[in-house]
């Protein structure tokens, strides 16, 4: 599918930026690329918003998520049959009624509740961010200690009720699929991971052994190759 527009969704505490050591990779191959900015809001409006720059894009889709990113490509390429593939870079991939704070429960190993500070919202609602001082340790162990400091600086908070949010039915189950793991995340930990690629029904599972959960910064290569595979397939 050398004439498909891959999007990508970025996840929870990153931006479109965390994808630009893949994107040239994406372009040399002769796609062409699109960094959706994931409003970090609310399932449900956040899948709405990526829905609407599909449904903008003629020709094939190759649909891209990491982390929370994940959850909204389940949502968001229900309805557009030019959506060709799903890949999930360390993603969520829930099943309809699934939110991701109950695949993130207390029993899965994930240690990110206890590196987030809550700021209240006017609504009452809270925007979440990873403490700055954690955020290496957590999010990017694998990374130079001054690239991640760039993103726990750089990073865009979610809004809590993201937590608690119900999948609606997952595109998975119509469109094919493809899984990169990230061996060692300490958000969404390898076995959750895997279980979520498992149950998807994953054309192919790939696994970086020591990558963080900053998978797409510190791999862009493993990502990429990835990514070009699913286009090619679709």
């Amino acid at each position: 599918m050398s004439d498909s527009t891959i999007v990508l969704v970025h996840g929870a505490f990153a931006e479109s930026t965390s994808w630009a050591g893949v994107i040239p990779r994406l372009r040399d191959a002769g796609h062409r690329v699109v960094a959706a900015a994931n409003p970090l809001r609310g399932l449900a409006g956040d899948a709405s918003s990526v829905s609407s720059l599909i449904g903008s894009i003629d020709g094939p889709v190759v649909l891209v998520g990491h982390s929370y990113g994940g959850s909204v490509i389940t949502n968001a390429a229900r309805g557009h049959d030019h959506v060709r593939a799903l890949v999930y870079i360390a993603g969520f991939a829930p099943v309809e009624g699934e939110s991701v704070g109950q695949v993130q429960g207390q029993d899965s190993g994930s240690t990110l509740g206890r590196t987030l500070r809550a700021v209240p919202l006017a609504d009452g609602t809270n925007d979440l961010y990873i403490e700055p001082d954690l955020f290496r340790e957590q999010f990017a162990a694998d990374l130079p200690i001054a690239e991640a400091d760039l993103l726990a600086a750089t990073q865009r908070p979610v809004r809590d009720v993201v937590l608690t949010e119900g999948s609606g039915t997952p595109a998975w189950k119509s469109v094919p699929s493809w899984f990169l793991l990230a061996g060692a995340d300490r958000n969404i930990p390898l076995g959750l991971q895997r279980s979520m690629a498992e149950r998807a029904g994953a054309t192919s599972i790939v696994e970086v052994a020591d990558a963080s959960h900053a998978v797409l910064v510190s791999h862009p290569g493993e990502v990429a190759d990835l990514i070009l595979t699913a286009a090619r397939a679709g």
